[in-house]
């Protein structure tokens, strides 16, 4: 975990990223409050909060005593928020500066490519 920001938070987005990833299904159930709780030996109040906010963004419902699963095109719906995101943190802000030296779009995409880290 990181110190930096709140556990409840990192929570969230781990399950988030589990979903994108594939490693959580849709449909899927995710782990208990109870059980993020002794994993991670936190509150178990802590845990809920993360996972109240799956429950809040629609990416996970509540099936009464079963327990919490992902929801049908929670996946999709991650992606499209998180490209959203990124769209706003990092290339706005990269195609004002590349307008600011003069690039236009080609040159920017060339660099782009020139930087691009083989994985």
């Amino acid at each position: 975990m990181d110190e930096s920001r709140p556990i409840f938070i990192q929570i969230t987005e781990q399950v988030e990223n589990d979903i994108i990833e594939g490693t959580l299904a849709e449909g899927s159930q995710i782990p208990s409050t109870n059980e993020f709780a002794a994993f991670l030996r936190i509150n178990p109040a802590t845990a809920l909060r993360g996972v109240n906010r799956l429950v809040d963004d629609g990416i996970v419902e509540k099936r009464r005593g079963i327990g919490m699963f992902v929801t049908a095109g929670a996946r999709e719906r991650l992606v499209e928020r998180r490209r959203a995101e990124f769209s706003a943190q990092y290339i706005r802000p990269l195609i004002v500066e590349a307008e600011k030296l003069g690039l236009d779009i080609d040159e920017l995409a060339a660099l782009i490519r020139s930087e691009r880290i083989e994985s």
